[in-house]
């Protein structure tokens, strides 16, 4: 169809240009392929059986597992499924820490992912929003402050371990101590791990897993993994979802998730890259996207673009490019800042191709002022 053949070109053509958003290219699920010629669904619960058969559930329990061994999640005590993406397994912490402290106060930075407004709407959630450092990190003085004002209610907290604009990290370890010195014994932190997480897992770094406080995960599947359509991972204390599960007699399972059907293809994809890759694959990957991310901050530098990044980040931050610019690459752009994310799959051809365009528009003095705080 000559439609489809139309846009099959235009999408070609865009990918080649495509470094402004955190969806990893690298893949390769051809071998998949025939799934899509069933109709699958995991309805109900991933850990138990039904007489619905053309489910996917094998695959989403070792995928799961994956996670919960990589987040050292308590032993025997967890549990988790396949979601649509970020907002949906966000959305299943929320719903977790509200069934606990149903009176509780949700706490979140202004840097926190857009959706999580919407969830804490649909939920009926009080909330406050705390301020953020210059690199986009949760203020903890404001914290701090602001926790002392409602120490009447359960905390819950909303970490954000890789923030949309500057892949900042909130400090899981330092708010943790924060509770315990103002003696608040009814807490609950959901981490937003959607980009950083699987690969600052593999780096030991960030120390925000359950280890460190955490009593839920989110990963998207589709961001440093990879996938053809969105798709995330939420990882949860079982003791906690006990909570708020039931048996359903239409289709022979146990009622836990967000959604009733569930995509059961996507399972197959993060289960097929977590097979092929293993652990050594992944890392290999974080590594060479990490090398990337400092070779784009100094290339940027070189030529007076005064870009930076967080540690341990892929995402590089400098002063807003042109609206040509954004475009041609597809930045994200937030105030007076754009930025770029070394996913898997962007190669460095392709930086010094953008930083080349950059630099004829510095030239041309069509990129933001480059006076501008910044760190270093």
């Amino acid at each position: 169809m000559e439609q489809l053949e139309e846009f099959l070109a235009k999408i070609r053509e865009r990918a080649s240009a495509y470094i402004g958003y955190p969806a990893s290219m690298d893949f390769d699920y051809t071998e998949l392929y025939p799934l899509l010629r069933y109709n699958l669904n995991n309805v109900g619960d991933p850990f138990v059986e039904s007489h619905f058969a053309m489910h996917t559930k094998s695959f989403e329990r070792e995928v799961v597992q994956f996670f919960a061994e990589l987040f050292h999640a308590p032993q025997k005590d967890w549990w988790g499924y396949v979601t649509a993406g970020g907002s949906e397994s966000n959305l299943y912490g929320l719903y977790l820490a509200r069934e606990m402290f149903p009176h509780g106060m949700v706490y979140y930075s202004e840097a926190t992912h857009y959706s999580v407004q919407k969830n804490l709407h649909l939920l009926g959630m009080q909330s406050i929003v705390i301020r953020t450092t210059k690199s986009g990190e949760m203020d903890c003085d404001d914290f701090r402050e602001t926790i002392q004002s409602h120490r009447h209610q359960p905390v819950i907290i909303m970490a954000n371990i890789g923030t949309t604009m500057t892949e900042a990290k909130d400090d899981v370890v330092l708010i943790k101590d924060m509770l315990k010195k103002y003696a608040i014994k009814h807490y609950y932190i959901h981490c937003d791990a959607a980009l950083a997480g699987p690969y600052l897992a593999l780096l030991d770094k960030g120390h925000f897993d359950f280890r460190y406080g955490a009593d839920s995960i989110a990963v998207s599947g589709h961001k440093f993994i990879g996938a053809p359509n969105p798709c995330g991972v939420v990882l949860v204390k079982k003791s906690n979802r006990d909570r708020i599960s039931h048996a359903v007699s239409y289709i022979g399972s146990m009622d836990t998730t967000i959604t009733g059907s569930r995509n059961a293809v996507t399972p197959v994809f993060i289960w097929y890259a977590l097979k092929k890759l293993g652990r050594e694959g992944l890392l290999r990957k974080a590594m060479e996207s990490m090398e990337l991310a400092a070779y784009a901050v100094d290339q940027l530098n070189r030529i007076g673009i005064r870009a930076w990044k967080n540690e341990w980040a892929l995402t590089v931050v400098f002063p807003q490019a042109s609206e040509e610019i954004r475009y041609k690459w597809q930045l994200a752009s937030d105030g007076d800042w754009s930025h770029l994310i070394c996913m898997p799959g962007v190669t460095r051809a392709q930086i010094d191709l953008f930083v080349a365009d950059m630099k004829q528009e510095a030239n041309a003095g069509r990129v933001g002022s480059l006076d501008r705080v910044y760190l270093s």
